[in-house]
Order: C-alpha cells, then sequence, then structure tokens
C-alpha cells in the first residue's frame, strides 16, 4: 500500500533499487545531492544534475523536464553517504514561471523497479520558492528510510546547495542552469488538457499501460499516474497496478512547452551567421501539432460529434494512442464518480433509519416502516440520477469508442479489423503495441484497447494456472495450458508484425514439445530464430546463449564501446518465449531465466512466459521476484488489473485470433518473407 507522505513524515525503505518520479506539469530541473551524516554535501562531486547526471547509485535527467525519473541503487552508494536529497528548481532564463507558488504543486512518488509506488509525497505551500528539496532518502541504523523535506529557497539552486554545506554553491548554480537554458528547447513539457463541446476534459497522465509502459504503465505509476506501467500482484489485494501505465504525455518526445512561447528556439538563416541549430529540424519551431478539424458544433443540448485522433500529438498514431488513454481515464473517473454516489446513497439511508430506529417508538405502528420506504426511495432516487450521468458518459465514449476503433493502426487493432487484410511490414517501431482489451463491469460492452508502450519494459506471464474467469469457463487444466500457448503465440506474432523486418527476433523453449499445436503457426511460417528448444539440454543452450547476449550487451554499454561488439553480432530485440515453467529447468536455469527477466529488458532481450505459479510451487518464496517482475495477463477474461487513480478491478480480455481466421498465417507469412528479403 501507498503511504502518502506529509510534509516531515517518514517510511521505511523494503527496497534498494528505487526509481523516483516526479511530475510537474511545468519543465522543471531535477537533481540530487549526496551528504554525510550532518547532512553536509563536500563537493561538486556529490551532486547529481544536467550537466553531470551520474553518479555510484544514482543518476538523474540530463535535462528540464515536465516529468523526471531518477535512478537510485541505495546497495551502491558510498559508506560515507548518510543521506540522498532530491532538488527541484525552476530554470531561469527561459520566460517560464519563476516561483513554484505559479504553477500546480509539484508530485513526487517513489517506486520500485517493477512500477509499485512505496511512497508519494505532494509537495504543497510553495509561493515564491523557486528551488526545493522535495524529499530525502535517509540511512538510520543500517536501515533506509524516506522522508517528505518540502523545503524551499527563495534564493534558488545557490541558497539551496549552500544551505548543505556546498563551497562551491553559486558557480555550480550557475554551471546548471547554464546546462539547462541549452537543452531547454529539448524539455518535454506535458500536453495541455483537451477540452470538447461537452466541457470534458483529459488531464494528461504521467506513468507508464500501459498502457508506458508503461509503466508501464498502465503500469507504472505516478499519482495520479501509468505506468507502464502495470505492476506485480499487491500482497494485499490480489490484483495486478495498471502502470504506470496510462500515459499519454510519454508520447511527446521533444519540443518546449505549447504555453511558453520564449522557450522556442528559433533556427539560424542559413548563411546568416548566426550560431547552428541542432534541433530536430521538423521539431524545433513548434509545440505539438494541434488535433485535426473537428466536426461541427453539436446543437444545444446534443453531445458533441466523436472524432477520431482529436488528441494531441506529433502523428496520427500518437494522437490515437493519446485518445485512446483519454478514454481509459474518462472512463475509471465516471465509473469512480457512480460507485461513489452509489456508496453515498448507501451510507445516507443507514443513517437515517438509524435516526429513526434508535427511538423506540418509531418501531411501533407505521412510522418505522414509512420511514424506512422514504429513506429506500431517497437511495433509490440518489442511484437513478447517479446512472444516468454514467448512461450519459458511457454513450458518449461508446460512440468515441465506435469511431477510433476501425481508425486505428494494426500495432493497436484487434486481430478481427480490417487493416490486417491490407497489412504490410513497417519500416519503423510503433510507439505501442495492443496487449488485450479493458472493461469495468458497470458497462461491460465498452471495451477499451489495452496499449503498451515499445520496447517493453516487461516482460510477460501469461497465468495457464487455475483463475477466477469472469465466465468459469476452461477450468481443465490441459485447456487452458492449451490456450495460454495460443494466447502468448497470438502476443509473439503481434510483436512480430509490428516491428521492422530484422528488428525482433523470436526464441522459443518448449521442454517436453507440449506446445507443438498452438506454434504451428511460428514454425511453419520459418519466423522463428530456430526450431523450438527441447529437453533438457535445449533449455540449457538457449538460456547460456541469451544470457551471454545480455552480458555482452552490459558490458559495452557500461564501457562506452558499443561498436566492439562481436561480428555480426544480431542487435535486434529479442523475445524468449518459454512453455510449461518449471518442467525441465534445473537451478541453474532457473536463475538464469531470473537474470533474463530483471536485466534483459534493458538491453533488449525480454521475456514471456507461459506458467501456472503452483506448478513451481516448489522453490517457495525463490521465485517471487520472477513473478512480481513479469506483467501478469490471462488466457481467459479476469479482473486482476488495477488502475493507479481510484483502484478500478478492470476485467482483462486477451487478444484472441478469430476461429477460423487466417490472418495469424498471413502476417507471419509476409513478416518471414520480409526478413529473407533483407538476408539476401
Amino acid at each position: 500500500m501507498t503511504a502518502e507522505l506529509v510534509r516531515g513524515q517518514n517510511h521505511p525503505l523494503s527496497q534498494t533499487r528505487l526509481e523516483i518520479r516526479v511530475s510537474a506539469g511545468k519543465p522543471i530541473v531535477a537533481g540530487a545531492t549526496l551528504s554525510d551524516e550532518h547532512g553536509t554535501v563536500h563537493g561538486v562531486e556529490w551532486v547529481a544534475h544536467p550537466g553531470a547526471p551520474t553518479l555510484p547509485g544514482l543518476e538523474v535527467s540530463r535535462q528540464a523536464a515536465a516529468d523526471h525519473r531518477l535512478a537510485v541503487d541505495l546497495d551502491a552508494m558510498p559508506d560515507s553517504v548518510h543521506r540522498i536529497s532530491v532538488l527541484l528548481a525552476l530554470p531561469t532564463g527561459v520566460g517560464g514561471p519563476v516561483s513554484f507558488g505559479a504553477m500546480a504543486a509539484p508530485f513526487v512518488a517513489v517506486t520500485g523497479l517493477d512500477g509499485t509506488e512505496v511512497a508519494s509525497y505532494t509537495i504543497t505551500g510553495l509561493e515564491a520558492e523557486c528551488s526545493v528539496v522535495a524529499l530525502e532518502l535517509y540511512r538510520r541504523q543500517g536501515a533506509w528510510k524516506v522522508r517528505a523535506v518540502g523545503q524551499g529557497y527563495a534564493g534558488g539552486l545557490a541558497e539551496l546547495l549552500a544551505d548543505q554545506g556546498l563551497a562551491e554553491a553559486h558557480q555550480l548554480a550557475s554551471g546548471i542552469n547554464e546546462a539547462v537554458t541549452q537543452g531547454v528547447a529539448r524539455s518535454v513539457a506535458a500536453p495541455p488538457p483537451r477540452t470538447t463541446d461537452t466541457d470534458r476534459s483529459r488531464q494528461p497522465a504521467a506513468p507508464a499501460v500501459g498502457p508506458d509502459q508503461s509503466g508501464s504503465s498502465y503500469g507504472g505509476g505516478t499519482s495520479p499516474q501509468t505506468g507502464a506501467s502495470y505492476g506485480g500482484a499487491s500482497p494485499q489485494t490480489g490484483q495486478t497496478p495498471l502502470p504506470d501505465t496510462p500515459q499519454p504525455t510519454t508520447g511527446f518526445t521533444g519540443g518546449p512547452d505549447p504555453a511558453d512561447a520564449s522557450a522556442v528556439t528559433q533556427s539560424a538563416t542559413p548563411g546568416s551567421g548566426g550560431p547552428v541549430d541542432y534541433s530536430h529540424p521538423r521539431r524545433q519551431n513548434a509545440a505539438p501539432p494541434p488535433p485535426p478539424p473537428a466536426a461541427p458544433p453539436a446543437q444545444p443540448g446534443q453531445p458533441a460529434t466523436p472524432v477520431a485522433g482529436d488528441a494531441s500529438g506529433w502523428s496520427m498514431d500518437e494522437r490515437l494512442y493519446n485518445q485512446v488513454w483519454g478514454m481509459f481515464e474518462d472512463l475509471a473517473r465516471t465509473a469512480a464518480s457512480y460507485r461513489s454516489a452509489v456508496d453515498f446513497a448507501d451510507s445516507r439511508m443507514e443513517k437515517e433509519l438509524d435516526q429513526v430506529l434508535s427511538d423506540p417508538r418509531a418501531r411501533i405502528g407505521g412510522q418505522g416502516d414509512a420511514a424506512r420506504e422514504a429513506a429506500q426511495a431517497k437511495r433509490a432516487q440518489l442511484v437513478d440520477q447517479a446512472r444516468q450521468a454514467l448512461d450519459r458518459d458511457v454513450a458518449q465514449l461508446t460512440a468515441e469508442s465506435d469511431v477510433v476503433e476501425p481508425a486505428l493502426p494494426a500495432p493497436y487493432a484487434r486481430w478481427d479489423n480490417p487493416v490486417w487484410h491490407a497489412y504490410r511490414v513497417p519500416m519503423e517501431m510503433p510507439m505501442a503495441v495492443r496487449l488485450g482489451e479493458l472493461h469495468l463491469p458497470e458497462c461491460a460492452e465498452l471495451r477499451i484497447p489495452m496499449l503498451v508502450r515499445l520496447p517493453l519494459e516487461r516482460g510477460l506471464w501469461i497465468d495457464s494456472g487455475r483463475t477466477g474467469s469472469t465466465d468459469g469457463t476452461f477450468t481443465d487444466s490441459h485447456d487452458r495450458r492449451r490456450l495460454g500457448m495460443e494466447t502468448a503465440v497470438a502476443h509473439a506474432a503481434r510483436l512480430l508484425a509490428v516491428h521492422p523486418a530484422g528488428e525482433f527476433t523470436v526464441h522459443v523453449i518448449d521442454p517436453a514439445g507440449a506446445g507443438a499445436q498452438a506454434l504451428a503457426p511460428l514454425v511453419q511460417t520459418g519466423v522463428l530464430a530456430s526450431p523450438p528448444a527441447h529437453g533438457a539440454a535445449g533449455v540449457t543452450e538457449v538460456l547460456a546463449r541469451l544470457t551471454q547476449r545480455v552480458d555482452l550487451v552490459q558490458m559495452a554499454m557500461r564501457g562506452g564501446a558499443s561498436d566492439a561488439l562481436p561480428p555480426g553480432f544480431d542487435t535486434s530485440q529479442q523475445l524468449l518465449l518459454v512453455n510449461d515453467f518449471p518442467h525441465g529447468f534445473d537451478d541453474r536455469a532457473v536463475n538464469q531465466l531470473r537474470y533474463l527477466a530483471d536485466e534483459g529488458p534493458a538491453v533488449g532481450v525480454h521475456l514471456m512466459m507461459v506458467a501456472d505459479r503452483e506448478d513451481a510451487s516448489a522453490y517457495g518464496p525463490l521465485l517471487d521476484p520472477l513473478w512480481r517482475s513479469l506483467l501478469r495477463l490471462t488466457p481467459v477474461p479476469d479482473d486482476h488489473l488495477a488502475d493507479p487513480w481510484v483502484g478500478h478491478c478492470w476485467t482483462y480480455e486477451p487478444p484472441l485470433v478469430p476461429p477460423g481466421s487466417q490472418v495469424l498465417p498471413q502476417v507471419l507469412t509476409q513478416v518471414a518473407a520480409a526478413r529473407r528479403e533483407l538476408n539476401r
């Protein structure tokens, strides 16, 4: 459960590898200082900032942005470090806000690597301050804790750093401001709220579901943000949080704040002798393009006509992605309003009945019955009003979905969408991929696509065990395993189809050969890197090869020598599909699988497991980190996903290919042909 801190409150940290996520709504600078037990910073080398973003166990953002993710590894901290202070500051000289009092309160969250929030803090009460110590991680008696600080400074970074004992505070503050000013044209600003004629606004969510990845979420999670990303199952509720996930703002890869005209950098005219502008030629002078022209205004009292792609974004795909997540947020909000109204009606009825029946005289005769009927009538009236509001919002969202769903590109579309019949192998990777559909019990007919950002930030676990399926089907273990493998193949085929030729490779481990029938589309079309691995020897060979790949890429990245990889090294994204885990896996293979799940996504090696957790119960808690690191999906409808805003239990439905459809082999045949053409 997330601890929502107030100023001065602390909370223990049970994990050592953390992310600190910041959301401010306007571009700000994020940094961190390391200090001793007295809170003293002993030199500029103890400060992580955009000009020097990396320290042992700590990495911060390299530029000003509306959202930040700071990586912290407490185990890697030197023994002399007892405190890590997270700093936020407003960039100077760029025309933005000059104090935190002129903008929304910044939000800071400490999360695990799986996107699960540990603690959060909204920094309120700031006025003239332009820099603030948001929170600090500190060591106390060998254990780490987080404390909400919220100490602001009107004198900016120089005053803040000087207060922490840094002798070179003014020089360092000037250097940070200069580095930020040089990169301000690349600052990522939150998109403006999108409003429709019905005054329905969509506030951008900053995981990161998926859908961003993420986290993703649906992922993800900052509050009220995704996250990607989908987190691990909560021990209290058993629900998997939807990440951080929905994060429309992560679709913006650059560009100044649309509301801040002074942040726009004008390019030098060729031959004018001015400075060379190295910013992206297609994005250097403009905010995100506006949505396409809307439909004619609706008549008073009539809902607005929905338009596909009416969200902000650089391309139609990005607009549709943001629009889908806007629909997700709108449905979450309207369902939360309805449930809150019903809860209020119930509590009011109980209160009125208690007041009447507390008088013994009211229990005699018809007075009690009349009071009960009146209370029930009031409850019914309130619930009916709430239901009418819900039905109105759902009708509007359904109309929008009817327009958006046919307009979705192949990566976002269902398998029965006609867009797949015109499929061609893409030239570049899309920003997201569809992993299923989500709906709520109040409006089961309205389905929201579950989009997850690419490249994947977490592996996938197709749970072939007994689930609380909403329709009670597939209770037989053989049927569940078969359907689980079919679901995994559909996911793998979609990932192959949405990547350019040669940029995504699939490996399969099927120790007992139990998935041969489900794997037939992948095997027969020749899209696999090699035939499925069988037996203990096959398991060992594939895991050793992918583990070595992760080690090589990590060493190259850490050494800054990515061009030193062996000749002919396959640089494409890798997906390992594992069936029937843990059968055929010894202890060494299990450890290698955990290593791939933890370290693989960062270097392009992803894991997809079809497994029943009960089958691996003999390993005890050893595999708990593995299950938590993967995004759990089911081959049957199941309400195991929870959004990070209001905690709704969303029913997930897998994206299965329609029975009798030939779309899967047709698409995979084109993928295989494009790969052969590439290798000629």
